[in-house]
């Protein structure tokens, strides 16, 4: 039985490998790669199967990769330190000047693509004879739409895109997140729990206040509460500390009290990433700090885009919803344009948009391990398997297509 510090080293021994091998020879963008060479491992580990079946490779690494809770691993674990880590690089200034249009997506937008996306999945199921109802559909619909923020950033960091985008594209995926994970906790919850009578909407509006305010309110009192301690000291090895406290802290006390974590541990991380270079951190402390919480995003992005390559092996795929799984990526991304395009036609009367914001803002909406996370977190249930392909196939697709082909469509839409 292998143990924790087993499954660790094995991860980081084939990241660090796959990523050396990227890096020499195949020079994609680093965490595409990581993703695309996982996948493919994947894929070879299942025809070796069919080839040589008395081998029963696929089963002796499935049975591994199976023992790593990736829902945990995301949700309860990475999710808190990569969204502080690139929040902490969000210019406070630029996200104000921005903010109807960020705040606008981030939950109108977030709204409107899982009304989109859950009719025209169930619309699509039952053309297909496919047993799904609409409170399932809309489940998929909360837990696909937000764009995710490590998919986001990391493609962000490669892709050269106009300051105004960057702007409403990170603040979007940041803040989006934590409002997905509140709209899809309340419909699982309603559709966990329907008898007939239908998804309370008053229910999961006050839930959606409660948690996205609370959430706010707990990032502002803790960021201000690490601030100050910082501000009273100067010693790097301390503060870098203080900064592990406040992600791990606010994140647990959001778990605690009901309110969203991932919206806590960014506004968190926007509050010191803007203020504390002002008047807490020293020179040498910001270059550690920021130092620090770079590299840990660099190591986690890499093994989580790693190991949603590597959970392809473990799905339970039927061949009777490749249809599904098809139809599934234009209803997305017909979606994702319906939910960029309408807070964007409202808002243009009065915020000045660069040319080509819909199709960039629509084509570069990744989705990435945080629908992964969800889709697996959702109990077994004889929609599950249906919800997880049509996850993985807009997934991969997102990631690999959209991200590798994202800069042609910002030369083609905002340098034309």
């Amino acid at each position: 039985m292998l143990s924790l510090f087993d499954l660790v080293a094995i991860l980081l021994v084939l990241t660090a490998s796959f990523a050396w091998v990227n890096h020499r020879f195949i020079h994609l963008p680093h965490t595409i790669g990581l993703l695309i060479m996982g996948l493919a491992s994947s894929l070879v580990l299942v025809g070796l199967q069919l080839v040589l079946p008395d081998l029963d490779l696929q089963n002796r690494v499935a049975s591994v990769i199976r023992r790593i809770d990736f829902q945990e691993t995301v949700l309860g674990g990475m999710l808190a330190f990569l969204l502080f880590a690139g929040s902490l690089h969000v210019d406070l200034g630029k996200l104000r000047d921005r903010a109807w249009v960020i705040g606008s997506m981030a939950t109108l937008g977030v709204l409107i693509s899982t009304a989109v996306v859950g009719l025209g999945v169930w619309g699509a199921a039952q053309v297909l004879g496919i047993a799904l109802p609409l409170p399932w559909a809309l489940v998929f619909g909360a837990l696909i739409s937000p764009t995710d923020p490590v998919a986001v950033l990391s493609t962000l960091r490669v892709t050269p895109v106009p300051e105004v985008l960057k702007a409403e594209m990170t603040g979007e995926s940041l803040f989006n997140d934590g409002v997905g994970v509140v709209i899809f906790t309340a419909l699982l919850a309603a559709a966990l729990g329907m008898s007939g009578e239908g998804i309370d909407l008053a229910e999961i509006g006050e839930l959606f206040v409660v948690e996205a305010l609370g959430g706010a309110l707990l990032g502002l009192v803790t960021g201000y509460l690490a601030y100050r301690g910082m501000r009273a000291i100067d010693d790097y090895a301390i503060e870098v500390l203080i900064s592990l406290a406040l992600v791990t802290g606010s994140y647990a006390i959001a778990d605690q009290l009901h309110i969203s974590g991932p919206i806590a541990v960014v506004v968190a991380g926007v509050f010191i990433g803007n203020r504390g270079p002002v008047d807490a951190l020293s020179g040498q402390t910001e270059r550690y700090l920021f130092g620090f919480w770079t590299l840990t995003d660099e190591i986690l992005n890499s093994l989580l885009f790693l190991l949603i390559g590597l959970e392809v092996i473990v799905l339970r795929f039927e061949p009777s919803l490749l249809g599904l799984t098809l139809l599934v990526i234009p209803i997305v991304l017909c979606a994702r344009l319906a939910a960029v395009a309408a807070p964007v036609t409202v808002l243009r009367v009065k915020q000045h948009f660069v040319r080509g914001t819909i199709p960039v803002l629509t084509w570069g909406g990744l989705r990435g391990g945080i629908s992964v996370a969800l889709a697996l977190s959702i109990p077994e249930n004889p929609y599950k398997a249906a919800i997880l392909a049509a996850t993985y196939a807009v997934v991969l697709f997102s990631i690999i297509v959209q991200g590798l082909t994202l800069i042609r469509v910002i030369h083609r839409t905002v340098d034309a």
